[in-house]
C-alpha cells in the first residue's frame, strides 16, 4: 500500500472538511444542523417562501457534499482526479469572489468569514497550482 504524500493528505483533509460543511447545510437547510454556530439566527416570517428557499439551500449543501467527496476520493486517486480537483479549486476561488458582491467589508473581514475567504481566494488557487506542478511529466 502506498503512503499518502503531503499533497494527497491535504486533499483528503480538504475533502473531509467540505463534506462536513455539505452535511451541515444539506441536512440542516438554512438553519443548518448547528455544527458551526447556533441554529437560532433566522426568524421565519413566511413559511412557504422559507420552505422553498430552504429546499434550494439543501440542494446547494448536497452539491457541496459532492465537491467534498470528489476531493476526498481524489486524495486517494490523485492521478485520475487531478484535473477535476484543479477545476474545482478554481471554481471555489471564483465562488469566493462572489462574497465580495455583498459589498459589506464589516462582514467580509469578520473573523467568521475572513478565514474562509482567505482559503477560497489564496488557499485554493495555491492548491490548484500545487496540483498542476506535481503532475507527472510525460517525456
Amino acid at each position: 500500500m502506498n503512503k499518502l504524500k503531503p499533497l494527497n493528505t491535504v486533499v483528503v483533509i480538504i475533502g473531509a472538511a467540505i463534506i462536513f460543511l455539505g452535511l451541515n447545510i444539506g441536512l440542516g437547510g438554512i438553519k443548518t444542523l448547528g455544527w458551526q454556530s447556533s441554529r437560532d439566527f433566522v426568524a421565519i416570517t413566511d413559511a412557504a417562501v422559507f420552505s422553498a428557499q430552504d429546499s434550494h439551500i439543501r440542494f446547494l449543501g448536497g452539491v457541496l457534499f459532492g465537491v467534498g467527496a470528489t476531493f476526498l476520493i481524489g486524495g486517494f486517486a490523485l492521478r485520475a482526479f487531478r484535473q477535476p480537483l484543479i477545476i474545482l479549486s478554481c471554481i471555489i476561488a471564483l465562488a469566493g469572489l462572489f462574497r465580495l458582491s455583498g459589498m459589506d467589508l464589516d462582514v467580509i473581514f469578520n473573523a467568521a468569514i475572513a478565514a474562509s475567504l482567505t482559503l477560497e481566494l489564496i488557499g485554493f488557487p495555491l492548491l490548484a497550482r500545487w496540483l498542476v506542478v506535481s503532475a507527472p511529466r510525460d517525456v
